[in-house]
């Protein structure tokens, strides 16, 4: 795995309500950024129509999850939605020593874990543009019975509750525009002293007449 990016590689924690468009924004920018990686999480809920194992998530089982729980394999985990949820710690971290930045798509119980470990990381939050929006792209989706889209809003109000606690908020209203910002979060991290200074220290010397 060949480091694409000289500079120090970044984690960064994306979370937001069912239906905020996090998905869709996360795929986007690693269309984009190819110095951008994914983390696939675990997952103890079945696979849906289309989504393979070790692709989309690794579906596991309780015992195997709480085996790996107890092995300290995973970053963090949590349950949502009544299934349990993990990143796991090996994978983030070789990519992170190969140079990649690292997304995580999980929510904010597991940015509270991730910032405890990671106290570098960035954590960004998408959320909607209002309650009726959300609740129309959940309707939109077609996936889930009128009483199961009332218990995702109860749940994202509560998640949004929490967005407090993160260092960013895009509001994904213009979907080109959300995009747009979450890249322009991952640049200005890029910029920042603490990163630029390992890779032109050489350049620095000189400047300062110091080569």
């Amino acid at each position: 795995m060949n480091n694409p990016n000289p500079l120090r590689a970044n984690l960064y924690v994306v979370a937001a309500p069912s239906g905020g468009g996090k998905t869709s924004l996360i795929n986007a920018l690693l269309e984009k950024d190819h110095r951008v990686s994914l983390s696939v999480s675990y997952t103890t809920r079945t696979a849906r129509p289309g989504e393979k194992d070790g692709v989309h998530y690794h579906f596991v089982d309780d015992p195997t999850f709480n085996d790996l729980i107890a092995k300290n394999a995973f970053l963090e985990h949590a349950e949502v939605f009544g299934h349990r949820y993990a990143t796991g710690r090996d994978a983030v971290e070789k990519k992170l020593h190969a140079g990649f930045d690292v997304l995580l798509d999980i929510d904010w119980q597991g940015a509270r874990q991730i910032r405890k470990s990671f106290p570098s990381s960035c954590t960004i939050f998408i959320l909607p543009p209002s309650l009726e929006a959300l609740r129309d792209r959940l309707a939109r989706r077609g996936q889930d019975s009128e009483e199961v889209i009332e218990e995702r809003m109860r749940e994202a109000t509560a998640e949004i509750s929490y967005s407090s606690e993160f260092d960013y908020l895009i509001i994904n209203d213009d979907f080109e525009l959300a995009l747009a910002d979450l890249q322009s979060i991952v640049r200005h991290r890029k910029l920042q002293r603490p990163d630029q200074k390992d890779h032109y220290d050489v350049l620095l010397a000189e400047l300062r007449g110091n080569g």
